[in-house]
């Protein structure tokens, strides 16, 4: 087995200012939300629902969890006051991961850049199917000429690849065969009452 660890020092300088930048964001929040707290303890009244530190508590939980932050933000649950800490060790480890992609193979006959380069078009491989899932709606069609299927195939790779941006070189080879097999003009078919579906293709 092979360990391979691909660092981008640009892009653990953004994830590592972005992270900074969030957890100074809900810090500040947190620090209003206990300000309005302690002014309603001494009797000062604001317009709207009262604060209460178990409100205060779920509403920065929820915060944090939808930062992805709960291993370094640790609120406490249990506690009748709303406190949280900061774990340093956590946030340090999360720096170390920034920029960095650890790939584990078994592939003895590429090198690191080859292996890292063949994972990135597997994600593209996997991005475009994801945008076939679910940006493209496609129903059922149903077809009775070979250059029927075809050109819905043709319709079909068009589709996929025109809403990433751009079409890798294979798809659009693939695009230039389907057109010159499709030659024929397309036709239309009778109703069939056995498969009603025809009439909507």
């Amino acid at each position: 087995m092979r360990l391979i660890v691909a660092h981008n020092p640009n892009t653990a300088a953004a994830q590592t200012a972005a992270r900074a930048e969030t957890i100074a964001t809900l810090e500040q929040q947190a620090t209003q939300w206990v300000g309005k707290l302690d002014e309603q303890d001494t009797g000062k009244r604001y317009r709207g629902r009262k604060l209460s530190d178990g409100g205060v508590r779920a509403k920065f939980y929820r915060a944090v969890c939808e930062a992805h932050l709960t291993r370094i933000i640790q609120v406490d649950l249990k506690s009748e006051q709303f406190t949280y800490r900061i774990d340093d060790q956590a946030l340090q480890q999360a720096q170390l991961m920034d920029g960095k992609l650890m790939l584990i193979t078994n592939t003895q006959d590429l090198s690191p850049i080859d292996l890292v380069r063949r994972y990135k078009s597997l994600a593209d491989i996997e991005r475009g199917f994801r945008v076939l899932k679910s940006e493209i709606e496609i129903g059922p069609v149903y077809h009775r000429l070979p250059n029927r299927n075809q050109s819905a195939c043709l319709n079909l790779l068009h589709r996929a690849h025109s809403v990433p941006g751009h079409a890798p070189a294979p798809a659009r080879r693939r695009r230039k065969d389907l057109a010159r097999k499709s030659t024929g003009p397309t036709t239309s078919h009778p109703a069939s009452p056995h498969y009603p579906e025809r009439d909507a293709a």
